[in-house]
């Protein structure tokens, strides 16, 4: 699986951005996918995962209802739709596919990483 992370920029807080995640392979709809993101001089941590039938979507505290993870299988897409958005979540987004089927907040869970894409939000 190979993946392709798009959509960053830069965006002042308050604002919003679509991530999308465009993944190659016939078995990306067998695959959890998850969402990561690391700020400088910090380590990569999780922002949120959905299950290859997207019944199971978790996400991180700092995120929960500012964000919102989907997937389209027959697309082989993956979004995270980030709206109020704040200094604190600038960072390299990162999208990941896993080959458990449910989604996992450990990086070390997955297999295949895409490439990351910028975001910074001003204040």
């Amino acid at each position: 699986v190979q993946l392709q992370a798009s959509g960053g920029g830069l965006v002042q807080a308050g604002g919003s951005l679509r991530l999308s995640c465009a993944a190659s392979g016939r078995t990306f709809g067998s695959y959890a996918m998850g969402w990561f993101r690391q700020a400088p001089g910090k380590e990569r941590e999780f922002v949120g995962g959905i299950s290859w039938d997207s019944r199971l979507i978790y996400y991180a505290d700092s995120v929960k209802g500012r964000f919102t993870i989907g997937r389209d299988n027959a697309k082989n897409m993956v979004y995270l739709q980030m709206n109020s958005l704040k200094p604190e979540d600038t960072a390299v987004y990162y999208c990941a596919a896993s080959r458990v089927s449910w989604p996992r907040r450990d990086p070390g869970e997955y297999d295949y990483w895409g490439q990351g894409t910028q975001v910074t939000v001003s204040s």
